[in-house]
């Protein structure tokens, strides 16, 4: 199974926190090992997430790093950016299958042109402007790389009417 890390750029605080806090939501539902957030720090993102995570189950971790370009320079793996100015990514996800571990690039508004030269690949889910959070699940859901969430205090038990959450107690 490939190993996959998120990298939000450029997370704002207050502008930011429900956007980013969905990004890190989406990242682990869909597969993702990490989340890191760069940007101005904010840990009652980090605790939000991490927090979804341990009730929820799975090994899935949310981190800061205030210095993404050397997080993507020395990423040891596939670099894809995910931005509506790239070519789709229908075109090469069958190829980045292949790849060991990624690292899947998401940013809002500005991204500085310098990630698009330190992708490997810079790849669109649609050439219309849309959310870094869509754009996300999309790619992810796409490249199948579902995961088993183990050690769970919450589970939800399908439904087709209501909702049903089963809690251990711990």
């Amino acid at each position: 199974m490939t190993r996959i890390i998120v990298l939000r750029l450029g997370h704002r605080r207050e502008r930011d926190k429900r956007i980013s806090t969905h990004v890190g939501l989406v990242a682990r539902a869909f597969g993702a090992d990490e989340i890191v957030y760069s940007g101005e720090h904010d840990q009652k993102l980090l605790d939000s997430v991490n927090k979804v995570a341990l009730e929820w189950g799975g090994s899935f971790k949310a981190s800061y790093d205030p210095d993404w370009r050397k997080r993507i320079k020395e990423f040891k793996g596939t670099k894809v950016h995910l931005t509506m100015y790239g070519i789709p990514f229908q075109q090469k996800i069958k190829e980045l299958k292949t790849s060991e571990s990624l690292l899947v690039i998401v940013g809002g508004e500005k991204v500085p042109s310098e990630v698009y030269e330190l992708a490997d690949y810079n790849l669109a889910v649609t050439n219309q402007p849309h959310s870094e959070v869509a754009a996300l699940g999309v790619f992810l859901h796409e490249y199948g790389n579902m995961k088993q969430f183990t050690g769970a205090r919450k589970k939800v038990v399908p439904s087709a009417r209501g909702k049903k959450i089963v809690e251990k107690k711990h």
